[in-house]
């Protein structure tokens, strides 16, 4: 079945038009009086129009060639007398009467019937036939003009569609999240108050000649808070807040991203004073030099940069709209965006410290009923690296786990119990085999024991041999103290420990398995920087030989290298590697009791804690430790 043309609106209008011109004409026209139709010649005593006008009761009649209609001078009730007595009547004019029209007109003379050539019957004033001849024109009229309109707009409106900002604007009233809801990055704060105060008082700055920076970059990792910034400092300054994701801007039709760039600055201008805020602004802000474009430039991404570029220097020494950008990663960003007059301040926005940790603990616990066993200080130093979202959702992980648990306040169980899940994922439901198990124990536990045993490596804060997502076992270990530095000592204890478990399985069982897969990715990357990018080679010497990771192979700084020199990559590596796997193997051999103590242990609770695994090892509990949490 072909698709009726029109949508539903288009049908609805056209039906209401109709309606309308119905009632108008119903309501206009006084109606048509009731007539009967009678025949031409009757019987005798039957009321036919021939024996009406031999009695002298037709006063007048109108004629169209063979139909005929007229007036009795007094009403006549027809078929007999039950019917209803009627003025008007119909009748046809046999075909030998038509041809014999002169013995008809001498019976209607006789008689003094009126002849007359107006409609005798007919209700309709002037109005009635206006709106009923020239009514259904105009309708056709009108409904060719919308659908001409619509049909010129239709693809130009589309494009205009296209055209228009899809910016989610919020109003500084409606703005509820403050510098109040963000904990952990004091510095980036601290950096932004000075834009709130000329969003609040421009007039301070502007009369000593003063210009506030037009674009604020905000980078940093995923998850530290970039977007949450960015609507604090609109609700401090209570300013219209446009926001709007990089990606938006582009469409697969070439103009589109620049129409919408245009559209945003100008309503931010009309909203001024106003914050623009541009979400992952790398997705059209990377640089545009040849080194980072193989397959050639996108002309729309760079048309979209370029109104970008274009509507920033725009912007007049009155105008009191700032554009806050974010991105993750800075570094590949167009040396145009950061100039001076555009993007000319830049916030770093790094991962939050142990205080950091515990302010932000404070924000998303602010909510939450606490057990008193809940130290937030204990639990920010357990989780380091975490950012602010990592720590929104071990909040709400736990109270989610208090609930399931029925408890009527968040227990400190409740967090380390999500911590665990939240880095390792939730238990699988497999039971292993008694070898399995004994297995997977002597490899945990052979983490532990190297990580208890090796000077300066992190202490172990959890052993557990439940099975996790894609791993039988885990091994968590993470510091007291923050560390930003890395030494040579520290990233072979890194190695020492990864390589623990495989030992432990070689020297117990006298074979290897796959379980120590990842813990070899982990240590191959860390001996590949130490010899490539650190410099902790003689071999190869302070230089740089494998790029970083937002690096490519051909931007300036890291250049191409010989097959002799990836050999000699490859020779360190192994050097490194097999340097600390002597040293392990000796660790483990000489503490073998303890590692048959730790593994007895274990297949007996399964999941120890730090104070439970260095008691079962025999090995002090040490108070003080560095660096970034490992997990083995």
């Amino acid at each position: 079945m072909p698709r009726i043309p029109g949508g539903r609106t288009f049908w609805i209008i056209v039906l209401s038009l109709l309606a309308v011109n119905y009632l108008s004409v119903a309501f206009f026209a006084p109606g048509k009086a009731k007539s009967v139709t009678i025949p031409y010649d009757a019987p005798s005593g039957a009321p036919g129009f021939l024996q009406q006008v031999a009695k002298g009761n037709v006063t007048k009649i109108k004629t169209q060639g063979a139909s005929m209609e007229g007036v009795f001078k007094n009403d006549v009730k027809y078929p007999d007398d039950k019917a209803d007595a009627v003025k008007n009547f119909e009748t046809e004019i046999p075909s030998y009467e038509i041809y014999d029209s002169a013995r008809l007109q001498s019976v209607l003379k006789a008689a003094k019937v009126d002849i007359t050539a107006q409609p005798i019957n007919d209700g309709r004033g002037f109005l009635t036939n206006l709106i009923l001849g020239f009514g259904p024109v105009i309708l056709l009229v009108f409904l060719f003009v919308w659908l001409s309109r619509r049909a010129a707009g239709g693809q130009m409106g589309a494009i205009g569609a296209f055209g228009r900002s899809k910016a989610r604007r919020v109003e500084g009233n409606d703005q509820r999240v403050t510098f109040k809801d963000v904990a952990g990055i004091d510095e980036a704060k601290g950096e932004l108050t000075e834009v709130v105060d000329f969003l609040k008082n421009p007039e301070k700055y502007q009369k000593l000649g003063g210009r506030i920076p037009r674009g604020v970059l905000l980078a940093g990792r995923p998850g530290t808070g970039k977007t949450l910034l960015a609507r604090a400092v609109a609700g401090e300054a209570g300013v219209p807040f446009f926001s709007v994701s990089a990606s938006e801007f582009v469409e697969a039709i070439v103009g589109i991203g620049a129409s919408r760039v245009r559209d945003l600055f100008k309503q931010a201008k009309e909203a001024a004073p106003a914050i623009i805020f541009i979400d992952e602004l790398d997705a059209i802000g990377r640089s545009r030099s040849a080194g980072n474009s193989f397959g050639g430039g996108n002309d729309e991404r760079e048309q979209t940069l370029n109104q970008i570029l274009t509507e920033m220097d725009g912007f007049e020494t009155g105008d009191t709209v700032i554009v806050l950008g974010a991105t993750n990663r800075a570094e590949i960003l167009d040396q145009a965006l950061l100039r001076p007059g555009r993007f000319d301040r830049r916030v770093t926005v790094p991962p939050p410290d142990k205080d950091g940790r515990k302010k932000i603990l404070e924000v998303h616990t602010r909510s939450l009923p606490l057990d008193s066993d809940v130290d937030l200080d204990d639990i920010a130093a357990i989780s380091p690296g975490m950012v602010g979202a990592d720590i929104a959702n071990l909040a709400n992980e736990a109270a989610l786990l208090a609930a399931r648990r029925g408890h009527t306040k968040v227990q400190r169980l409740d967090f380390t119990d999500s911590l665990e899940k939240i880095i390792l994922g939730a238990p699988r439901g497999i039971i292993l085999s008694d070898e399995e198990k004994r297995r997977t124990a002597y490899h945990e536990a052979g983490h532990a024991i190297v990580g208890m045993m090796t000077p300066g490596a992190d202490p172990v804060r959890k052993v557990s041999i439940i099975p996790r997502t894609m791993s039988l076992g885990v091994t968590i270990s993470s510091p007291d103290n923050e560390r930003t530095n890395y030494d040579v000592d520290y990233l072979h204890g890194r190695i020492r420990v990864a390589l623990g478990g495989r030992i432990a399985e070689e020297l117990v069982y006298d074979s290897i398995s796959a379980g120590a897969e990842s813990d070899i990715q982990q240590l191959t990357g860390i001996a590949r920087q130490m010899v490539g990018r650190w410099g902790m080679s003689q071999a190869i010497g302070p230089i740089a030989v494998i790029p970083s990771d937002s690096q490519g192979p051909l931007l300036p700084g890291v250049s191409e290298v010989s097959e002799t020199t990836q050999q000699l990559i490859d020779t360190e590596v192994r050097r490194i590697v097999e340097e600390q796997y002597q040293i392990v193997t000796r660790l483990l051999t000489d503490h073998r009791d303890k590692l048959d103590s730790l593994t007895e242990r274990l297949l007996e609770e399964e999941t120890l804690d730090m104070d439970d695994a260095y008691n079962a090892a025999g090995v002090p509990i040490p108070r003080v430790a560095a660096n970034e949490p490992s997990v083995a």
